[in-house]
């Protein structure tokens, strides 16, 4: 019976080329390589190595062995991967949607515990706003996404499963220095006159900022459009523009002000996953490492903030 260790040896001489390199590899002496070979080369009854003068290379036998070697040490450890699903270990990709202001907040400490605690799960973050999510996940380009139950264009029907993360303040963001911060909350009224940084048009927070302005009797007069808040937070640095931003979204790092609104203003942050296949382990614990997320102040308990005006209308 061939044995894997060997044909492990096999296939790296194909590729390093030699044996000395193959032992420096695998922290071997080259004797203990050779001898190894010499062993596969009797349980094959074929000749595997020949020698060109110092260096040695394979025959056209040791050529179809490594290959087909390789492709049977794949099988192995797709086997292994297999068996410890069964196992319930956590393994294989998962893709997480999240749209920016949770990334940092939320998805790469996230991702930093899951290293630790299942190191053969690997979680890839995807940047997606609410209107791409939703579409993501149901399509299966996403496993799990991070949205809010407050977009309305995304409907929540019985295919999905909702488990919430809390509350975040939808915030104003003034300039260091601006007439508002003398308020501790600010009616939007107060901002007829304003410049506005805002986000891409049809976009969740620009829609918002959009409908309660309106609601407050005026027309945004909108300076910029960014896509990344960084830039949108930059802007309201350095021109005196004023945005509507989720508290997520706004870090100490920013000499900006931020006032909560008055009435309040809050989303829903959930995590959503597809409805009626077995939930895989790795899915489990991506969403599991989500809701362990140590304190934000910005996201309260999913009851912290029911007064004041939602984001739109909740499920």
């Amino acid at each position: 019976m061939l044995h894997s260790g060997r044909l492990h040896l096999l296939g790296l001489l194909d590729t390093l080329g030699t044996v000395r390199a193959v032992a420096e590899t695998l922290h071997l002496s080259a004797s203990t390589v050779s001898q190894q070979l010499a062993v596969l080369e009797t349980e094959t009854r074929c000749a595997l190595i020949e020698r060109t003068g110092r260096r040695v290379r394979l025959t056209p036998a040791g050529l179809l062995l490594a290959r087909r070697g390789r492709e049977i040490l794949d099988r192995m450890a797709e086997a292994e991967a297999e068996l410890r699903a069964l196992n319930d270990e956590p393994i294989g990709t998962v893709r997480l949607g999240v749209f920016q202001s949770a990334i940092f907040s939320l998805a790469v400490p996230a991702a930093g515990r899951l290293a630790t605690t299942h190191p053969h799960l690997r979680l890839e973050l995807v940047e997606m706003e609410p209107h791409e999510s939703g579409p993501a996940l149901r399509s299966g380009e996403a496993d799990v996404i991070v949205t809010t139950t407050d977009y309305t264009g995304l409907s929540w029907g019985a295919d999905l499963d909702i488990v919430s993360l809390g509350s975040d303040s939808v915030v104003l963001v003034l300039p260091e220095g601006h007439p508002l911060a003398s308020r501790t909350a600010v009616d939007l009224a107060a901002c007829t006159e304003e410049t506005w940084a805002c986000d891409r048009p049809q976009t969740y927070m620009a829609d918002l900022t959009v409908r309660l302005c309106r609601e407050s009797g005026f027309e945004p007069r909108v300076a910029c459009r960014f896509g990344n808040y960084l830039m949108l937070l930059r802007h309201v640095e350095t021109t005196g523009s004023i945005a509507l931003l989720p508290a997520l979204a706004v870090t100490p790092e920013h000499a900006v002000l931020t006032r909560r609104l008055s009435p309040a203003v809050h989303r829903n942050v959930v995590v959503a996953v597809r409805r009626g296949t077995p939930r895989r382990a790795a899915v489990g614990a991506v969403i599991a490492a989500l809701r362990a997320h140590p304190e934000i102040p910005a996201l309260a308990a999913p009851d912290a903030a029911r007064e004041g005006r939602g984001g739109g209308p909740h499920p």
